[in-house]
């Protein structure tokens, strides 16, 4: 059985999913032989970017609601709290996969940045 060549990337995100599945950890069977810590940090990437995402999300919207005034005093106090003990949760796993802030951000090409 051929291999196909390899293409080029082009997207930086995508670069980096390339990395997991380069020309060497395909064997001649077609499988894949991933590497299970990759993987593991390449999901763990993926989820929690998406939920700080969603984090970047919530903040905007809490300001949003705040500027507004339609929180009470209590409501705004509670929505800080949450959105702070969710960020430092974020940050912590961050550290727990040894990701960097910036691995986070990922590029979207002519979209730009994620965050």
């Amino acid at each position: 059985m051929q291999l196909p060549e390899q293409k080029i990337i082009e997207s930086h995100a995508m670069a980096d999913f390339a990395r997991v599945l380069d020309a060497d950890s395909i064997q001649q069977r077609g499988r894949l032989n991933l590497d299970r810590e990759k993987v593991r940090n390449g999901l763990g990437q993926l989820v929690l970017t998406l939920v700080k995402l969603l984090h970047e999300l919530l903040e905007r919207q809490a300001v949003r609601r705040m500027e507004a005034g339609s929180l009470t005093d209590q409501q705004i106090e509670r929505l800080g709290t949450a959105l702070m003990q969710q960020a430092e949760t974020i940050e912590r796993l961050r550290k727990e996969f040894g990701l960097r802030e910036e691995d986070l951000n990922l590029n979207l090409g002519p979209l730009g940045k994620l965050l």
